[in-house]
């Protein structure tokens, strides 16, 4: 489903990664993992088309790096849902309007966006908090309106980026338990993370290790 094929990528004066090669078939758990600057983030942009290799080449499905079109890449991104350590929602709309959004850009009716919008907010526990600003949730809540967020456009993956980097450590594995949960019903998980506490919360995930945007292990 992914596959990253001897590829070499760089930001500025900032490595990136170097001669990364790995695969991640269709529902998937995987963990990257590795100090801060390792990489993990290069390797999720890269997934999501936020950035480009200079070498070597990244296959999502159908989508080539190496020759996708820019009128594509919006295509590219339903299939892929975005988590962030720090939510990233919108402070001036309520949790259905942030979860809602991505639809309404994609033009999908407006009851296929209702019928869509309260089943992820059910599953991820928050059913009742449809009309709460993100201001008014605990930081736990809203990375469930974030996963939801990502959920509702039903990816095939979800990268997640330090998912639970701002929460403690209780709030942290209901959020890798919940993620667990979504990809036992068929969704493939990325999570970059340098809490190795976590790994040892989904027993049969992938183990990618990264340093210095090296791959070094994959158990």
């Amino acid at each position: 489903m992914i596959s990253f094929i001897n590829v070499n990528c760089t930001f500025g004066k900032k490595a990136g990664v170097k001669n990364v090669n790995f695969s991640v078939n269709s529902g998937e758990f995987i963990f990257l993992t590795g100090p801060s600057g390792a990489g993990k983030s290069t390797i999720l942009r890269l997934i999501y088309m936020d950035l480009f290799p200079e070498k070597g080449k990244v296959i999502i499905r159908n989508y080539n790096s190496n020759n996708i079109h820019d009128r594509e890449i919006p295509y590219l991104r339903r299939k892929v849902g975005m988590v962030f350590q720090d939510f990233r929602l919108l402070p001036d709309r309520n949790v259905y309007q942030n979860v809602a959004l991505s639809l309404y850009v994609s033009h999908y009716k407006t009851s296929e966006i209702k019928k869509r919008v309260y089943r992820v907010l059910n599953q991820v526990g928050l059913g009742h908090r449809v009309h709460y600003r993100p201001s008014e949730l605990s930081g736990g809540e809203q990375q469930r309106v974030a996963i939801a967020r990502a959920l509702v456009k039903e990816p095939v993956v979800i990268l997640a980026d330090e998912p639970t980097g701002n929460l403690d450590p209780r709030v942290s594995i209901d959020l890798m338990s919940l993620l667990n949960k979504i990809n036992k019903k068929g969704t493939a998980i990325i999570v970059a993370t340098h809490n190795y506490s976590l790994i040892q919360r989904i027993p049969g995930a992938r183990l990618i290790q990264i340093d210095e945007g090296e791959i070094v292990n994959i158990t």
